[in-house]
């Protein structure tokens, strides 16, 4: 069966400061969840699935989802902030959904394949889409797999990022450690700035995550264990979050999962500051102009 692309498109970029999900960056007015899904498709995904938001689901169809209707085929699946296991209740003055690992869950009764999961507001290559759907293919059920990028090909001149790095044994990933002020310096070397305003020298070539994984379907039954401990713990937060990177970190120290990482050297790149964009827009030309992409993405 061929995999599916799960893609997150339910938040709203605080930084950035709107929807980068329908933001044209390509040379005739794409965006980059429209690379995704055509890097997917000749990759040989056969499903796409839009995590999205409810109340803006008319406007995401009308903008984007419509386009891929005869091209692979489309589902939509909704993160509500009521969407909770059986004897669960959303806290008074909760406001927002639960997270990356929360939005994953939402979608769990439209895939019933080998799935990926990515950003919708993140460029990440041809090749890591070719690369990720051959692994799924074969990937046993007791495995997962993520592509990996170097730390100094996902960075943002505009400020500092959040980054997922990871330590691996062996091709498998042991641990994601979530560092979250990661910028180059002046002096040129990359540091994380820990909240007493020391600096932790990183290494340029330091594999990370960019939420880019891989997951057999057995997958939803450890998430939905897993939110149900997490909402135990910390469910009367306001704005506790349920993320991806420690799900994955708890099943891989209980030995409930091994996960694969697949190596990637290519640059990764987003909109995580509006300043960023024209930089994107121009990378994505020059990938129009070279042949990586044809001159309209979907003629």
């Amino acid at each position: 069966m061929k995999p599916t692309l799960l893609i997150m498109a339910a938040g709203m970029g605080s930084r950035y400061g709107g929807l980068k999900q329908i933001d044209p960056m390509g040379p005739n007015g794409e965006t980059l969840l429209e690379y995704s899904v055509f890097d997917a498709i000749r990759a040989g995904f056969g499903k796409v699935v839009f995590v999205i938001r409810r109340d803006f689901a008319d406007a995401f169809k009308m903008a984007l989802g419509n386009r891929f209707d005869e091209k692979i085929e489309v589902t939509y699946a909704f993160q509500e902030l009521d969407d909770l296991p059986e004897g669960f209740s959303v806290p008074s003055g909760r406001e927002k959904p639960w997270g990356t690992a929360h939005a994953i869950f939402s979608a769990r009764d439209q895939v019933q394949t080998p799935f990926a999961v990515q950003n919708a507001d993140d460029f990440y290559g041809p090749e890591a889409y070719q690369v990720l759907a051959e692994e799924l293919q074969k990937m046993p059920a007791d495995e997962a797999c993520m592509v990996g990028y170097e730390l100094a090909n996902t960075l943002s001149e505009h400020g500092t990022v959040s980054r997922g790095i990871c330590q691996i044994q062996n091709g498998y990933l042991q641990d994601v450690e979530e560092h979250l002020k990661i910028a180059r310096t002046t002096e040129g070397f990359i540091a994380d700035t820990r909240d007493d305003g020391s600096q932790v020298r990183m290494a340029e070539d330091e594999i990370c995550s960019m939420n880019f994984w891989g997951f057999a379907p057995p997958f939803f039954n450890a998430l939905k264990l897993r939110f149900e401990a997490f909402l135990s713990a910390e469910g009367n937060e306001l704005k506790s979050e349920w993320l991806i990177p420690p799900v994955v970190d708890d099943m891989i120290k209980k030995g409930e999962i091994r996960v694969k990482v697949l190596r990637s050297s290519a640059s990764w790149f987003g909109v995580t500051y509006p300043q960023d964009k024209p930089w994107v827009v121009a990378k994505l030309e020059e990938m129009h102009k070279t042949g990586i992409y044809p001159a309209r993405l979907w003629e």
